[in-house]
């Protein structure tokens, strides 16, 4: 039976194999979710009023674990391999049916709602829950319609998500337990065995890379994006961990939003209506706009606690490194309503060098940022994953390859036309390690890359000399204001310039083995971006 919360006309769950649950919960409000988390013993509240819960065995997406049905609507279009691993039609019309089995006597929890702040994109959901946390995080993270608007709701996609479910992997055609399977055919995500949250939205964002691109002409990207007082739009390219939510989080300028963004032919709109920040060592003073976030209605997810306290500990990485928080985007005071600006005026491609030798700001040419797009450069660190002992590279095209359901090329392309079309700025942004590598030089304060976005947004850098790093050709500027001059210039701050010289001869030399995949489809302006390995030597 349907309980509380408002209930569409549009709302028989039969259609989906469900008219055999307990009870529906429909659109019930944070406050209600909270409370029925509580009850449940699925969570408990922190000191800032925030919902903490811990999601169990998966504190991460599961990508090796994620399929696409290939059909004869996806058989041509979608990049299929390890990012997209095909899935029958015939096994995900079994295991959905097991999935509605499961929840048969439960109850679940519904919640309509919407991506995209564009009308023009608008995607209607139903994300349907075993657990009212997972119903909650939906509400935090997809735009809310309003009451007048849910009445005659009628969704486009579905998501089932049933963390309890546990797949057969022999029967199911699954690798293990675990999945969330995307078929476009049906316009239906299933995800089961996994109570990480992210597999909800990331799922959507998918579901956007493939619709917007190859049906509307419309460039979809994994970025953060805000505005400025003079109405100036700036998007934020980067993978986790370099720092694309806590700079798009600027006191000074207004959030469109933190992660997922469409760029039409007149704007740059939020697909979400909430932010997932992490929140490892989370202070106010680095980040007050997301500490200051996390009160009632937040989510966080598999943090520890001070001992004694319900106080948040951020340092805590005994769950996992990967602590979030999911609150909606209004618990940030500064935001742009709708969440949508104009064309963007410049592009930052941040990057988390770990091994210290990228500037911590350099000015792209036209074909370095198609370069850099398509690399989607960052590194891991020594203990943010099992069995990462020193620094690594990670290239992920276009800064979101495991959200690509089309090939990277679709996305660079339509990238690089806008960037002719508009004549954006794009700077590419160190927010990693100087004066060596991790756990010998030190990383870029905060202070300073907030103070080098700055004098890049506002002009200050236009009138500025540069000089050309002799490896990656990068336009490095020779002076900025509030910050040191030295560390502008990254072989001024190690101590060993042959060491340097090495060091970026070598990740020179993994930026151009990554692309070698992409060579067939890169013109000759792209490919003279590419660092020179043996530039030092010659």
């Amino acid at each position: 039976m349907d309980q509380l919360g408002l209930v569409p006309k549009t709302s028989n769950l039969k259609e989906l194999g469900l008219g055999n649950i307990d009870t529906a919960f429909w659109n019930l409000t944070p406050a209600d979710l909270t409370e029925e988390t509580i009850l449940r013993g699925q969570g408990v509240l922190s000191d800032t009023g925030a919902l903490v819960i811990n999601t169990g065995e998966f504190t991460g997406r599961s990508p090796k674990d994620r399929f696409v049905v290939c059909d004869e609507n996806t058989e041509d279009s979608v990049w299929w391999g390890d990012i997209n691993i095909k899935f029958t039609p015939e096994n995900f019309d079994k295991l959905y049916g097991k999935i509605t089995a499961y929840l048969t006597g439960r109850d679940v929890y519904v919640r309509d709602a919407y991506a995209c702040a564009d009308e023009d994109y608008r995607l209607n959901l139903r994300v349907i829950t075993e657990f009212p946390w997972s119903n909650m995080f939906a509400s935090n993270m997809f735009l809310r319609p309003e009451k007048s608007e849910l009445e005659n709701f009628t969704p486009e996609w579905h998501v089932v998500c049933a963390p309890g479910f546990m797949a057969v992997a022999e029967e199911d055609g699954t690798r293990q337990h675990n999945f969330a399977v995307i078929n476009f055919t049906k316009k239906r995500i299933i995800i089961g065995g996994t109570g990480y949250t992210g597999e909800i939205k990331k799922g959507i964002f998918s579901v956007l890379n493939y619709v917007l691109p190859h049906e509307k002409n419309t460039l979809s990207m994994h970025c953060s994006a805000n505005v400025g007082k003079d109405g100036d739009t700036s998007v934020f390219f980067g993978l986790s961990g370099t720092g694309k939510t806590t700079l798009s989080s600027d006191p000074n300028r207004r959030l469109i939003g933190d992660d997922e963004h469409g760029w039409s032919k007149d704007s740059v709109f939020n697909f979400e209506g909430g932010c997932y920040a992490k929140t490892i060592d989370l202070t106010e003073e680095q980040e007050p706009q997301i500490y200051n976030a996390i009160k009632f209605g937040a989510i966080l997810e598999n943090i520890g606690f001070k001992e004694g306290t319900s106080t948040p500990d951020y340092s805590d990485t005994s769950i996992t490194q990967n602590t979030r928080v999911s609150y909606p985007i209004h618990h940030i005071d500064n935001i742009m309503v709708p969440s949508k600006g104009g064309i963007p005026k410049n592009i930052f491609f941040l990057t988390a060098d770990a091994f210290g030798v990228l500037p911590p700001i350099s000015k792209l040419t036209p074909g370095q940022a198609m370069y850099h797009f398509i690399s989607g450069y960052t590194a891991k660190v020594a203990g943010t994953e099992a069995g990462v002992t020193e620094p690594q590279t990670v290239f992920s095209a276009c800064f979101g390859a495991p959200f690509l359901p089309l090939h990277p090329t679709k996305y660079a392309e339509m990238l690089g036309e806008k960037i002719a079309e508009s004549n954006v700025k794009v700077w590419l942004i160190n927010t990693g390690w100087s004066g060596g590598e991790y756990g010998v030089g030190s990383r870029i304060k905060l202070k300073y890359t907030r103070a080098m976005i700055t004098a890049a947004l506002e002009g200050k850098l236009d009138s500025v000399e540069y000089t050309t790093h002799e490896v990656f050709g990068l336009a490095m500027p020779n002076e900025c204001e509030n910050v040191p001059t030295e560390m502008l210039h990254p072989t001024n701050t190690w101590a060993d310039k042959a060491a340097y010289d090495a060091k970026a001869s070598s990740l020179a030399s993994k930026f151009v083995d990554n692309f070698k995949k992409f060579e067939s489809a890169a013109n000759e302006e792209i490919m003279a971006a590419a660092p020179k390995a043996d530039a030092v030597t010659a």
